[in-house]
């Protein structure tokens, strides 16, 4: 069954910027450990701008990625990808969430990571997803991140 992980932002900032940096350490992090990713963006704009942070989130950090665009096939060998709308055509390791909906296709990933900004909008959506998660008896984690 999968495993759902909610990493929850508090503080002064923790905006859809820092939610951006939270996945792209999310992202490492399991790449380090030899998983295979996929980071659901909520729009073709929000997906370019995590190909870039991911080159430039941390000085000396090397996240292997590819952006699957609409006519972009995924190469199964690159480990993280991003999209967004559809289906990811390979990968079901980890699922890193940043849509304010729970996409149709989580199940078939072993986990997923569901990013949680400080806003009130991204925190309402986010209540949303967790209680969607828990109805279905998908075992969860809260995580809360201090942000400076």
């Amino acid at each position: 069954m999968t495993r759902i992980d909610f990493y929850i932002l508090e503080g002064e900032q923790g905006g859809q910027t820092d939610g951006r940096l939270v996945a792209c350490r999310v992202a490492e992090k399991a790449y380090l450990a030899g998983h295979k990713v996929y980071i659901h963006a909520a729009d073709a704009r929000e997906a370019e701008r995590l190909d870039e942070l991911l080159w430039t989130f941390r000085q000396g950090s090397f996240v292997p990625h590819q952006r699957i665009d609409g006519g972009t096939r995924a190469d199964a060998l690159t480990p993280i990808h991003i999209g967004w709308g559809d289906e990811p055509e390979v990968h079901d390791e980890v699922l890193i969430n940043l849509a304010a909906e729970v996409p149709l296709f989580f199940s078939r990933f072993q986990r997923v990571a569901e990013i949680i900004p400080a806003d009130e909008q991204a925190k309402q959506q986010g209540r949303a997803r967790y209680k969607f998660y828990r109805d279905r008896g998908y075992p969860l984690e809260t995580h809360t991140l201090a942000q400076g």
